[in-house]
């Protein structure tokens, strides 16, 4: 089977990889699509993704696709059913999954690298999708359960001000969750056109720019500021403008050589809270059931439908990623 792999300095290639069969409580999953996440940009980059890379390895992990064949030990699967993937692996058994906690398993490890035409996840962390849902939306699982996970952690509190930084693939589904929040206020900060006008579309009530907002900070009080993009100067900017009793979800994945700064004295004075986000714990679930329901526009976040081959490219020129979500085409299958 074909796999695509980042292999170090800057370098992707395709190879053929053998295919085998599922053993114990494998799923082997045909796979349909898969999301080129930001952080396969990262590995790209020669940095780390969630866990430290060592390369060569397959890229990949927000998948959906159709169930090929099972394991002796598989329960709840059979071939035919359609899938979507949760690719963190949580061994249920250390003191972190034991407290709920299984993005810090002390086991934890990929078990989906979905830039390949099979995957073998264990029963765990595969989630049944209903008929309706189109096997390319569900590949957002994934990026939507992670989401989740972060707006869980701030906990919104309707009548109250969002701002959103980016209007990437994951600042697009921040802003429709918030949008269902009862939030009164919705601004995105994005400094493409293109990219203001969707998130007009997609449900903000105001989009503007970097410079804008920083007046805007001066006449209300924010009360809460998720920045969705990483870069250094947006995630110090999130923390200054964040007003009150404000709180501030850095979920984008910063450079870990360009650590940020802020004032701690005005944060202080301003009783903030600062969060950050790693996975998806226990979110999957509820990112298939908001996907199946039609809440979430998957559609209109999609900037590219690219093959295996076709990402090489891409990851070296960001044509595509820097205007959305690139989706690519495995088996094609819907």
């Amino acid at each position: 089977m074909k796999a695509g792999y980042y292999v170090g300095d800057y370098t992707y290639e395709v190879r053929d990889i053998p295919e085998r069969s599922a053993i114990d409580d494998e799923v082997k999953i045909r796979v349909a699509w898969c999301g080129l996440c930001g952080t396969d940009i990262h590995k790209f980059q020669g940095k780390n993704g969630a866990s430290v890379v060592v390369p060569p390895i397959i890229l990949g992990h927000e998948c959906s696709g159709i169930v090929m064949e099972v394991g002796p030990e598989c329960k709840y699967f059979k071939p035919g059913d359609r899938v979507a993937c949760d690719p963190s692996y949580g061994c249920g058994k250390c003191t972190w999954c034991q407290q709920g906690f299984p993005n810090f398993c002390l086991e934890r490890h990929g078990v989906v690298k979905g830039f390949s035409e099979y995957v073998y996840p264990p029963e765990r962390n595969v989630y049944h999708i209903a008929d309706s849902l189109d096997l390319e939306a569900a590949a957002f699982t994934e990026p939507l359960s992670c989401s989740i996970h972060g707006l869980d952690l701030i906990q919104i509190k309707s009548g109250k001000t969002v701002v959103i930084y980016g209007m990437g693939s994951i600042g697009s589904l921040m802003l429709q969750l918030i949008k269902y929040s009862g939030a009164s206020e919705i601004i995105v900060i994005e400094q493409e056109a293109e990219k203001r006008a969707l998130a007009l579309e997609l449900g903000a009530t105001l989009a503007v720019t970097d410079q804008e907002i920083e007046t805007i900070a001066q006449e209300i009080n924010i009360d809460y500021v998720v920045e969705c993009i990483g870069l250094k100067e947006t995630m110090e900017q999130a923390i200054r403008i964040a007003g009150k009793n404000g709180k501030v979800l850095l979920f984008g994945l910063g450079d870990p050589e360009k650590p940020i700064s802020f004032n701690q004295f005005a944060a202080y004075t301003k009783e903030l809270s600062i969060f950050t986000s790693y996975l998806n714990p226990q979110t999957s679930e509820r990112a298939v059931k908001l996907l199946e329901s039609g809440l979430i526009n998957t559609e209109k976040i999609i900037s590219a439908e690219l093959s295996l081959e076709e990402i090489g490219d891409e990851l070296s020129t960001l044509k595509y990623a820097r205007k959305g979500k690139v989706m690519v085409y495995l088996s094609k299958d819907h």
